[in-house]
């Protein structure tokens, strides 16, 4: 008999066939590559357990003068500071109303029907009220998610409880409206007003839609210790840090009022505004190609004069700015179709705008990734990097994963830092899917790339201010309620905050953990060869992993023979009766504290005849 050694180069590579990727691996769900090595990925924990309501879709941390850190944490329906262990609702107020009499009508059940005219909420919107009395014995003085719209002038919210039919409330009622909110996915617009005229049956709705609606994110950066921030196609808000964790984000005064995303500018601090109005406060100027710089300093200053350095640009070369990202002491801007750099060049012009590639836009806002000057980014057909030149990377799971990617929400796809393993993940939807549902890693250092089916993550941020990565998962399920920041009548999903690279478990449960190489000829393949026995070789092997191989004849059989066994640190061999031409392997956990580290694997063999 004689043993063979069954090595394997390092990643995944998803660009051929299974036995044409001979010496390779082909799938991984939870496993990362380290010199050359798969090994079961870190593990997470809640950081605490309280749900925040909606899609995470933007984060930021930072620590304030005083030491204390912060992450400011935007959804679609809510703007949130996380800090000391414990949330606070900063969403910016939209409008008030005051001295409303007698608002509240109850039918005798839990619906409560408000009246308040011009209210200008849309359904989902959060609705506080003070200054109330109570109604049948009921606090009214709380915080409502408005359930539905009755007209311009009234809306429904839901009581905890059945309240008896009964109008009132108070002749002092103050009600506080949050900004609308937004959409938690990608989606085709068919309403009216979003396609071209003359397109159908008038006033019937369209069965079809080529109109793709963005999902909404948040686009977040400090000023100094406060917080600047953006919701897509919104205004440009601040957070005062001064002012405490009770006090809400407020509109920018002078400001444009319609804006894609931001930026703050290093060491210099101008605050750039991308996709924003040509004539500031007027929303239907705005412009997907047009940007603004304030004047240094100075958030509240944005026209252009001798006494500032306020100033403008418009980009030619696509249709919209979709990214931006600080990077080797410049400004980077993508459209969809190309990239360009932002140096600050000093008076009169203050900032130059070149171009410095065509053809390689970005997929979505948060798709790029910084690394030490060098930045990475997701365009619609491949993946790049830019270190003062331009670099499509050498990608082996790239057909596997552009064209399984749902096109209508790649707008989302996410990039991820984890610098302590040199690794740039992208999150990014499947077809099928309007959320994020799988991932893609590219280890920078030694150019491997690896998949994972099932972890996904609607933000991230890199270890810094914390000493490990955070990030944000979602669900929309029963039961997944936000109780951040409780609220009557709050509909499903919600998000957890997590930490990351802590343990090997999934909060507590286990991980499932697994790789699986391409078939590989046993010897030549000219023969069929019997293996007896197989000798395992790990590294911080902690648990049980199951070990399965499965024998062939020839690429295409379905005529295959699987043989699993547990092993653990002491396992010195497993015995099996394989016969055939060519096997794979497959490395699996799934249970609690299991951990793993693959060195190599040897096959007892010797000739058989074929049967």
């Amino acid at each position: 008999m004689a043993l063979i050694k069954s090595t394997f180069t390092p990643g995944i590579d998803k660009q051929t066939s299974t036995y044409g990727a001979e010496g390779k691996w082909v799938d991984s769900k939870n496993v990362r590559f380290r010199t050359g090595l798969p090994e079961k990925m870190g593990g997470w924990e809640k950081v605490v357990d309280q749900l925040l309501i909606g899609v995470v879709r933007g984060m930021k941390a930072w620590i304030s003068n005083a030491g204390v850190r912060y992450i400011a944490i935007g959804t679609e329906r809510k703007l949130y500071i996380y800090s000391e262990g414990a949330f606070y609702d900063i969403t910016p107020i939209r409008d008030t109303a005051t001295s409303l009499s007698n608002p509240f009508t109850s039918n005798g059940t839990i619906t409560i029907t408000v009246t308040d005219s011009n209210h200008g909420a849309i359904q989902g919107d959060f609705v506080t009220f003070s200054g109330a009395t109570a109604l049948s014995g009921n606090d009214m003085n709380q915080e409502f998610q408005i359930s539905t719209i009755v007209n311009t002038n009234s809306y429904t919210i839901t009581y905890p409880n059945t309240v008896s039919t009964a109008t009132g409330g108070g002749t002092s009622v103050d009600a506080a409206y949050q900004i609308n909110v937004g959409t938690s996915i990608s989606t085709f617009g068919f309403g009216w007003g979003v396609g071209p005229w003359n397109v159908g049956t008038w006033n019937t709705p369209r069965t079809t839609s080529t109109i793709a609606l963005e999902a909404t994110y948040w686009s977040l950066d400090t000023f100094g210790e406060d917080l600047l921030a953006i919701r897509n196609n919104d205004k440009l808000y601040k957070w005062d840090l001064s002012a405490g964790t009770g006090t809400r984000a407020a509109a920018v005064s002078n400001a444009p009022t319609s804006n894609r995303f931001l930026l703050v500018s290093s060491p210099d601090r101008h605050v750039f505004l991308f996709g924003t109005e040509t004539t500031i406060g007027t929303t239907n100027t705005r412009d997907d190609l047009f940007l603004r710089f304030s004047s240094q300093e100075n958030p509240s200053d944005w026209n252009p004069a001798s006494t500032n350095s306020a100033g403008t640009f418009r980009i030619q070369d696509g249709s919209q700015i979709v990214s931006a990202q600080r990077s080797r002491g410049s400004i980077l801007v993508w459209t969809d179709t190309a990239l360009h750099s932002l140096n600050n060049i000093g008076p009169p012009f203050i900032f130059g705008l070149n171009q410095v590639g065509s053809n390689c836009g970005a997929v979505s806002p948060s798709c790029t990734a910084d690394v030490n000057g060098t930045t990475f980014w997701m365009s619609q057909t491949a993946f790049y990097s830019f270190d003062g030149a331009i670099k499509k990377l050498n990608c082996t799971v790239q057909d596997f994963v552009f064209d399984n990617i749902n096109s209508v929400a790649q707008q989302q796809v996410v990039a991820a830092v984890n610098t302590d393993y040199n690794e740039v993940t992208w999150f990014y939807p499947t077809a099928g899917s309007g959320f994020l549902n799988v991932s893609v890693t590219y280890n920078y250092l030694e150019g491997t790339w690896y998949t994972n089916n099932g972890f996904a993550r609607t933000s991230w941020f890199d270890r810094g201010v914390y000493g490990n990565p955070y990030a944000t998962d979602y669900g929309f399920v029963s039961g997944r309620v936000g109780n951040a920041t409780p609220i009557n009548g709050v509909t499903p999903g919600a998000a957890y905050l997590y930490l990351h690279e802590q343990g090997v478990n999934d909060d507590g449960a286990a991980m499932d953990c697994q790789i699986t190489s391409g078939d590989f000829d046993i010897q030549e393949g000219d023969q069929v060869l019997l293996t007896s026995r197989v000798i395992p070789d790990f590294k911080n092997l902690e648990g049980s992993t199951d070990i399965t191989i499965t024998f062939a004849n020839y690429p295409a059989s379905t005529n295959t023979r699987t043989f699993t066994s547990s092993v653990s640190n002491t396992t010195k061999f497993f015995s099996t009766r394989g016969r055939g031409r060519q096997a794979n392997i497959k490395i699996a956990s799934n249970a609690v504290d299991s951990n793993w580290r693959y060195g190599t694997l040897r096959l007892d063999i010797r000739p058989d005849g074929g049967r």
